[in-house]
């Protein structure tokens, strides 16, 4: 999992912690030892005393599901948004729109 300050993967018997995912590629291992990817643009996770994790996820999508085409599309028009404001505020909010995008197509490939 990607989360704001590192990756790491969670295994049985982790200590409990609380993080706030940032926008990438959560892989989750089945009890069979079987796999699924799912992107997430954002969100928290939390790793509970009795070792279940719960993800909260603003969006989550599976990785086979994602349009690279559209990903790519999403950064252009997100880069165009970045260069073309000046308000603080839709420029955080195009700098977002491009993170999330930037992942996207890393997820996609």
């Amino acid at each position: 999992m990607a989360f704001r300050t590192a990756a790491f993967g969670i295994l049985p018997n982790h200590v409990p912690t609380l993080a706030v995912l940032k926008p990438g590629v959560v892989t989750v291992y089945e009890e069979d030892g079987s796999t699924k990817k799912f992107f997430v643009s954002s969100g928290s996770v939390s790793i509970n005393e009795d070792a279940s994790v719960q993800i909260l996820a603003e969006e989550a999508h599976k990785v086979e599901d994602i349009d690279a085409a559209a990903a790519r599309d999403l950064v252009a028009k997100a880069q165009a948004k970045v260069a073309a404001t000046s308000d603080e505020v839709a420029k955080a909010e195009a700098m977002i729109e491009l993170e999330v995008g930037e992942a996207l197509v890393a997820a996609s490939a």
